[in-house]
């Protein structure tokens, strides 16, 4: 498999506190990875290392493309200019001397409606498809995205799921993003990291995650051991996940757990159905 973007052993400390921890990953060229944690994890320092706004402290990545994008905090704009003005200063800074696809990257962000108003006059999501267009501009292989839709609206959130799921598939750009609106990025992402306090804690392609969920059960009983050993003489798939606690995979009622616990000669003490949603998976993570 081809990697777009690799990290190895990445640490970024601020005096005492160590922001990323060892941070190792592989995003593969054509993917859109979903970067998943809580506010202060590491997102956003990670991505300021990897677009060179910071220097790490230890550990080294690799980009294998000429051209990255970036939307990281709030989009920087001239606000007394239009957008296409606003495209050409940052062709400028990038070294371009065709003009010609700003028009294209106007009407691929759905700006074109502005005209010739200046940003001062946008709404919000206008301005976060600005910062989009601009993070465009030379049409980048790799564009990492910072909590790209926080503060739209649902119709703007469409709008920007849109988007990003047509540049991806008609121009093959790979896509980092972080966000906290999981059940979102879920509709988009095909591959995930999730981490925590400065260390990754799992990296996942969305088809494992999808083909793993559904239907399982969380069973705390008295005897692991001897629940484990009837599972294993039925051939049904867990995972031990703590004291006296494992994860079962299958449609499971209670009264068929009941019956389990019964028969191996144990107690039922909890029984609760798995989340299977990306936010539950996530949850799982931290608590397991």
């Amino acid at each position: 498999m081809d990697y777009i973007l690799t990290t190895d052993s990445l640490t970024k400390r601020y005096r005492k506190h160590e922001a990323l921890k060892d941070v190792s990953i592989k995003v593969p060229k054509g993917s859109i990875f979903g970067l998943i944690g809580k506010n202060g994890a590491g997102k956003t320092t990670l991505m300021r290392i990897v677009t060179g706004l910071q220097e790490q402290n230890k550990g080294t990545y690799n980009i294998a493309c000429p051209v990255t994008g970036a939307l990281i905090d709030m989009p920087a704009y001239y606000r007394t200019l239009n957008a296409y003005e606003n495209l050409k200063i940052q062709y400028m800074n990038l070294g371009l001397t065709s003009y010609e696809t700003i028009p294209e990257i106007i009407d691929l962000v759905g700006l074109d409606i502005a005209g010739k108003k200046p940003v001062m006059s946008y709404s919000f999501g206008m301005r976060q498809r600005l910062g989009l267009a601009i993070a465009l501009c030379g049409f980048p292989d790799l564009m990492i995205l910072d909590e790209p839709i926080n503060g739209l609206d649902p119709q703007g959130i469409v709008v920007f799921r849109e988007l990003i799921l047509k540049l991806n598939k008609e121009r093959g750009i790979t896509f980092i993003i972080s966000s906290h609106l999981l059940d979102e990025l879920a509709k988009v992402a095909t591959d995930f990291a999730f981490i925590d306090e400065g260390k990754i804690i799992k990296q996942i392609r969305a088809d494992e995650l999808h083909n793993n969920p559904g239907k399982a059960v969380i069973a705390r009983v008295s005897d692991t051991s001897s629940l484990c050993n009837l599972l294993d003489g039925k051939g049904l798939s867990y995972e031990i996940k703590g004291d006296n606690e494992l994860s079962i995979k299958g449609d499971i009622t209670l009264t068929a757990m009941n019956e389990l616990t019964k028969e191996a000669g144990c107690e039922l003490l909890e029984f609760n159905y798995a989340d299977t949603s990306l936010e539950g998976y996530f949850i799982n993570l931290l608590e397991g």
